[in-house]
């Protein structure tokens, strides 16, 4: 679905769920100032049965003279005309959290995993972590320019900032995309973020850190709170990082629909995400980063696949199982271990590369940004970047690429989820990688060392010591044919894609 395809309505009523928080009012009105600049009659309303009472939602409304309409218990009250449209936003319509309006015709933007999915009368993309991101792409690709109105844009960014608990959850580029491009009033931000929960809510994480359980083995503490902001999660598990046999936190409680979860790590074997996205898997969503990470647990899905399994059980047999679930190999120390390896041989693929001062000045510090997540790096005359078929990125020394590869003539393009782009870091500066991109073929001499993962590993790479490469079950561990310290991770489909065994 379009911005535009709702464009073909006059009464448009924009419709945020009950209890509005911040994602649903910072979606909510950029859509309608985007509608009422089209000359639409539009209307920002929610419903139910309380208003909003919360200070940092009432702070929002008033800082950004945000209009917006309470229309209290409007299921029995308020029916729409046949012609007129009803936009939800951050909810979908018939679910629990917004109150029925009766409307012949119904849009829906939302982020939530109900099971529906994008259609022209829908657009849900539950893989971002707040519905504000997918407004901010939607008006992207409306070309329109949301720098223009620092109101939306602001409205946009505290959305993102509350549903991501403080950017810690964020797990698509798009996201970081977002964070790096808005232009904000930096005064009110700093003043919502100092007005995000009360007192009542401070005693809350006071009484869940008193009944702290640590696992000392593992260095983790899990605490379950009781409901609260989730935000106050994340004051806890910062706080419990600073006790000192404590490496890992995970805190959960029970909010609307099933379990809020979040997690702290303060050591490089363990990304707070990657615990995150195992805590979740089949039965939510998780994402974050490598420190700081969330996630939501689906209660009914839960029930359905743990059948009899308490939700206390369920967090300390999953956070054992996947302390037990992978291995760690460093790059710098070399496999132990070389049974089972295979020689394989890059097929004669054309791909990317980009030299990095082609782009920036020796000496510059990067950030490549890809689906896959962040590389940093320094501009340099002997590094170059490939970029590989589904949009993949990673760094190769110059005497290494002309020793496997042949430049060719033509530029690199390539459709995939999600464009590399490359960020001078002293300036904030980004463009599309691909705008720099050459095509190359492969060499007959480029050959590796593989075999398929039967546990999973976390592999520090020779490029970066500080964050390691996951491997799955089915991926590839790999070393160079001609580097045994050159160690790294090639996912199962990439692989198969790339490489062929050599009998």
């Amino acid at each position: 679905m379009l911005l535009a395809d709702l464009l073909k309505y006059d009464r448009i009523v924009v419709q945020m769920h009950d209890n509005p928080d911040a994602d649903a009012v910072g979606s909510g009105f950029a859509v309608y100032k985007y509608l009422k600049e089209k000359g639409k009659n539009a209307e920002l309303v929610y419903a139910g049965k309380n208003k909003i009472t919360k200070s940092n939602i009432l702070l929002l409304l008033e800082e950004l003279e945000i209009p917006v309409s309470y229309l209290g218990e409007a299921e029995q009250t308020v029916e729409l005309e046949d012609d007129a449209l009803l936009l939800t936003v951050d909810c979908q319509y018939g679910e629990g959290n917004v109150e029925k309006i009766n409307a012949k015709n119904i849009a829906m933007i939302d982020h939530h995993n109900t099971g529906r999915l994008s259609d022209e009368h829908c657009e849900i993309r539950s893989h971002l972590v707040s519905c504000s991101t997918i407004v901010y792409d939607m008006l992207l690709n409306e070309n329109y320019n949301i720098n223009e109105h620092i109101d939306m844009a602001t409205a946009l960014y505290y959305g993102l900032y509350m549903d991501s608990n403080a950017f810690s959850e964020i797990r698509h580029p798009l996201e970081r995309d977002m964070i790096d491009y808005l232009m904000i009033d930096n005064r009110l931000i700093k003043r919502l973020m100092h007005s995000n929960f009360t007192i009542k809510e401070l005693e809350t994480a006071g009484i869940a850190m008193i009944r702290y359980n640590l696992d000392e083995a593992r260095r983790v503490s899990i605490i379950r709170s009781n409901p609260c902001d989730p935000n106050i999660l994340g004051i806890i598990g910062d706080m419990l990082l600073q006790v000192d046999t404590v490496d890992v936190s995970v805190i959960y409680n029970e909010c609307p629909g099933g379990y809020k979860i979040s997690i702290r790590s303060c050591v490089d074997t363990v990304a707070a995400n990657d615990l995150s996205a195992f805590l979740t898997k089949d039965i939510g969503n998780g994402g974050g980063h490598d420190d700081k990470a969330g996630g939501f647990i689906n209660e009914d899905i839960f029930k359905q696949k743990y059948a009899g399994v308490t939700i206390e059980n369920y967090f300390f047999d999953r956070v054992k199982a996947y302390y037990d679930s992978f291995d760690i190999i460093y790059s710098k120390k070399g496999l132990s271990d070389k049974v089972g390896f295979s020689l394989y041989e890059k097929k004669k693929i054309t791909i990317g590369y980009v030299k990095t001062t082609d782009i920036f000045e020796e000496g510059t510090a990067i950030q490549v940004r890809t689906l896959e997540g962040d590389v940093y790096i320094t501009a340099s005359d002997n590094i170059y970047l490939m970029i590989g078929l589904q949009g993949e990125v990673y760094p190769i020394e110059e005497e290494v690429f002309y020793s496997k590869y042949q430049s060719l003539t033509e530029k690199y393009t390539i459709q995939c989820d999600y464009l590399p782009s490359i960020s001078n870091m002293d300036k904030n500066e980004s463009v599309s990688l691909l705008d720099y991109a050459n095509a190359c073929v492969s060499l007959e001499n480029n050959k590796i060392y593989a075999k398929p993962l039967s546990k999973c590993a976390k592999v520090f790479t020779k490029w970066e010591y500080e964050k390691y490469m996951m491997g799955d079950i089915g991926d590839y561990i790999c070393y160079s044919y001609d580097d045994e310290n050159d160690i790294y991770i090639i996912n199962k489909n990439i692989f198969s894609e790339t490489y062929e065994s050599i009998l």
